[in-house]
């Protein structure tokens, strides 16, 4: 593979994730019976900058905004959502090296094409001594770890007399333990299988957001964390409705009755179907576009995203996936006996749009606490 290129305009990011959708859009299968992506396939994802959209500039990161980088996730989804969901997990994870010291920061990514991925979750424990961290654990759903060169890992960290507090822990993957449990029944290729370590011991600067480490005050920056994670997850829902809408209308110029000369595509209800899904699909999208633009000229001109605008894009991206999954539950109904084949893009769409929905940055208790701003109830907003 040819350098890795240090700087892109939006446009040839966008280039790029079209490309690659379309390069990966046949491997789908591979990647599901590997249950895990090709190393190529992640490889290619990092040579074109998307395991740096979110990572510091002065570290050579592209600190992208999130509209573009969701246009880029929603691409590469519509083509293979595996793709999709683990290039926004590690463009995500990335962010987290604007909170550890620089010279750390610089050690870890020491190349452009780096991967950082990892849970959020406080499923580990560690303890802080003389400079250096002790950590164990076990995680679930680390999406992309087999391929990655860096590990985070949530932890209750214990540090002095002080109570415990939670961070994420950078650890490197070759001392991370991976354990056979991803056996799923969609997003089979996003590897997102358990991982753990035992008493692993590291300087205690590859703690996130630890001591005085602050992140840069910069637009990407203005953005919380779970507002960037749930972003990537509405932008590959909205990747794989499109992609079940396009396969539905590829299918139906074909597919006949039997003893019937007329196509799917020749049938009134087709037409419904079609029309409704759409409409559904593209009036959902607008609104999470809308609020992710709205957000991000407030974090341009230096100003932190209020919690009424934290409020809106999770409500336009919980709904987002919900919009997704009705529009592909109707493309797979729609598609008939041809929809249950393992080889019809139908059923995987089917499958990894439901897992979307699985996670808990798009659960229905997000509703809740959206609905207890709008009535002016008090709610729990340090998730939003």
């Amino acid at each position: 593979m040819t350098q890795p290129q240090t700087d892109f305009t939006d446009d040839q990011l966008l280039g790029h994730a079209r490309r690659l959708s379309d390069e990966f859009s046949g491997r789908a299968a591979e990647f599901d019976l590997a249950r895990k992506l090709g190393q190529d396939a992640s490889d290619a994802m990092a040579h074109a900058g998307f395991y740096r959209l979110f990572v510091p500039q002065y570290l050579g990161g592209l600190e992208a905004s999130p509209l573009v980088s969701a246009q880029i996730f929603e691409r590469l989804a519509q083509g293979n959502a595996a793709c999709g969901w683990v290039a926004f997990i590690a463009a995500t994870s990335g962010s987290t090296l604007g909170s550890i010291p620089k010279d750390t920061a610089r050690a870890i990514f020491n190349h452009p094409n780096t991967m950082i991925t990892g849970v959020f979750a406080p499923a580990g424990k560690a303890s802080v001594s003389n400079g250096e961290v002790t950590v164990s654990g076990r995680w679930q759903w680390g999406s992309g770890t087999q391929n990655a060169n860096w590990i985070l890992g949530g932890c209750l960290v214990e540090a002095g007399n002080s109570k415990p507090s939670q961070h994420m822990i950078l650890m490197p993957a070759e001392q991370i333990g991976f354990l056979d449990t991803w056996h799923v029944s969609g997003l089979q290729g996003t590897g997102s299988t358990d991982y753990e370590v035992s008493n692993l011991t590291l300087p205690d600067s590859h703690i996130v957001g630890f001591g005085e480490q602050r992140p840069p005050r910069t637009p990407l920056y203005q953005f919380p964390q779970f507002t960037l994670l749930a972003i990537g997850i509405g932008a590959v829902a909205l990747g794989i409705a499109r992609a079940a809408i396009d396969e539905l209308v590829r299918l139906a110029q074909s597919k006949k009755r039997i003893n019937s000369t007329s196509t799917l595509a020749d049938r009134a209800h087709s037409h419904l179907e079609v029309a409704r899904a759409e409409a559904t699909l593209r009036s959902a999208r607008a609104f999470y576009y809308q609020t992710i633009e709205e957000a991000w000229l407030v974090a341009e001109a230096g100003e932190r995203v209020s919690i009424e605008q934290r409020r809106d894009i999770r409500l336009a991206t919980t709904y987002a996936v919900e919009a997704s999954i009705k529009t592909v539950n109707a493309m797979y109904t729609l598609g008939g006996g041809s929809a249950v084949y393992a080889d019809s893009p139908l059923q995987r769409h089917l499958r990894d749009v439901h897992m979307t929905s699985q996670h808990i940055m798009v659960a229905p208790s997000t509703l809740e606490t959206v609905g207890r701003l709008y009535l002016g109830v008090e709610a729990q907003t340090s998730t939003l």
